[in-house]
């Protein structure tokens, strides 16, 4: 035989239960219910990841993103997003909380997990765009191989009399020919 209490008799018990007992056990129910909810998110591919994107939309909503970053990103080098991705990563493990050994643990272990922490989100910050480190670098990188590879075009008459005169010497030198005594 099932017993079904009224729910007078169960109210009355939790009035007369101590409140900060109370508070206790709705904090753990409320920490249960944020675990399952982030753990659920991850299963469903909805996790740190997706909340990455959400993240860079609403940045470039506010203007500080690059919406035409995806363009340039796909025709840049790896090297360039690997760059700033390392270079994220100190900045980003600099603003982590210094007192975290209830999430990473203790000692060496622990900075290790912390540091692989801020290693992942400085690359996912990188895949989707970065702070403009690789590009900038990408982009002088081009300009550099622009002005390398160019043939200076304009030349004055200055330039043009030591040219003419080098190839006087090496016809010269090659033919054995005078051309002034063939003038």
């Amino acid at each position: 035989m099932a017993i079904s209490p009224p729910s007078d008799l169960v109210l009355d018990v939790v009035r007369a239960a101590d409140p900060a007992a109370v508070q206790e056990a709705q904090a753990k129910l409320k920490a249960s219910k944020a675990a399952f909810a982030a753990t659920s998110l991850a299963e469903t591919g909805k996790g740190f990841g997706a909340a990455m994107g959400v993240l860079d939309t609403s940045a470039t909503k506010a203007g500080l993103g690059n919406p035409e970053a995806s363009k340039k990103l796909a025709e840049m080098p790896d090297e360039y997003r690997k760059f700033e991705a390392s270079v994220l990563s100190t900045f980003v493990n600099s603003m982590l909380p210094k007192e975290t050994e209830d999430v990473y643990g203790k000692g060496s272990a622990g900075e290790f997990w912390k540091s692989m922490m801020a290693e992942k989100i400085a690359d996912e910050m990188s895949e989707k765009g970065g702070i403009g480190i690789a590009e900038q670098m990408y982009s002088q990188a081009l300009a550099r191989a622009e002005r390398q590879g160019s043939v200076n075009t304009t030349t004055d008459e200055n330039d043009r009399s030591r040219a003419m005169s080098m190839i006087d010497d090496f016809e010269r030198q090659v033919l054995g020919v005078n051309k002034q005594s063939e003038a």
